[in-house]
């Protein structure tokens, strides 16, 4: 048994991350330890003045060193919190953003559909999201990842939602046959030489093929539009999360392609972040 304590072992993980540059030190350490004990994050303060076991000190050390180099916390958990579920992440998928809870809220105060479609799916977060919300509604999820259709699956079937959803291979709308109520979308909308300007937890430990598809952020887009209307029915509507600096160009984009009904829908912040087409 070690002679320290929980608090003890708790300021060196946090002075350790510190001298790492990691944002938010504190309250990182403090989830890296609740995990450590295998305890919920707000009995951690009870535990502190306990003397911390050799087994969880171990595990502490090893999450710690791995936050150092900048591994997002989620990553190291396994794990993310969206729309009120958990789900499993992890190097294979996008690391899911609260900003992206924008598109599950717009589509649920819209009309329910029947059909969903989810365009590079990722972990699967929008589908069974929405699915769970929507229990008599179906889906099918499409990603060019044969290890994110893996983590998606896991998490379908987490959530209850694998009888509703289907998960396969695809390439955006290529081959995807038409009918779908509602189409979401997260595509990768970061130029591929800001890639390198991204922190590190981004730039050095998730799929660059979920965060860039070429120089000008807008390739994704412009491979949707062309195959959008094939697979939306009349009277559909689709949903794209955009980047902050992309209110104009998105927008415009779909309209060049036909679409008419286009708006731009911004978060908390005042930011773009959406963009909400209807046919």
């Amino acid at each position: 048994m070690t002679r320290e304590t929980v608090a003890t072992v708790l300021r060196a993980g946090v002075r350790r991350l510190k001298e790492a540059g990691v944002p938010e030190p504190a309250r990182d350490a403090r989830l890296l330890m609740a995990e450590a004990l295998g305890i919920d994050a707000g009995r951690l303060t009870l535990m502190e003045p306990e003397m911390l076991q050799n087994e969880p000190a171990a595990r502490f050390e090893t999450f710690v060193e791995r936050r150092a180099a900048h591994c997002p916390v989620s990553h190291i958990l396994g794990r993310r919190w969206f729309w009120g579920r958990e789900f499993e992440v992890g190097a294979d998928v996008l690391d899911p953003r609260p900003e992206t809870e924008l598109l599950v809220e717009l589509a649920l105060a819209g009309r329910r559909p029947g059909r969903v479609l989810d365009l590079g799916t990722g972990s699967g977060i929008l589908l069974i999201s929405l699915l769970s919300e929507w229990p008599e509604a179906t889906g099918l999820g499409v990603d060019r990842s044969h290890d994110a259709l893996r983590v998606a699956r896991r998490n379908a079937v987490r959530h209850g939602v694998d009888n509703q959803a289907e998960l396969r291979s695809g390439d955006w709308c290529d081959g995807v046959e038409g009918g779908f109520d509602l189409v979401v979308c997260n595509p990768p909308y970061i130029p591929r030489a800001e890639i390198a300007t991204l922190d590190r937890s981004v730039r050095d430990w998730e799929p660059h093929m979920a965060l860039s598809e070429g120089p000008t952020g807008l390739e994704s887009y412009v491979r949707i539009a062309a195959g959008l209307r094939d697979v939306l029915v009349p009277g559909g509507r689709a949903l794209f999360e955009i980047g902050a600096d992309q209110g104009e160009s998105v927008p415009e984009l779909f309209r060049r392609a036909g679409f008419e009904n286009v708006r731009m829908h911004r978060d908390l912040a005042g930011k773009a972040r959406s963009v909400d087409i209807s046919i």
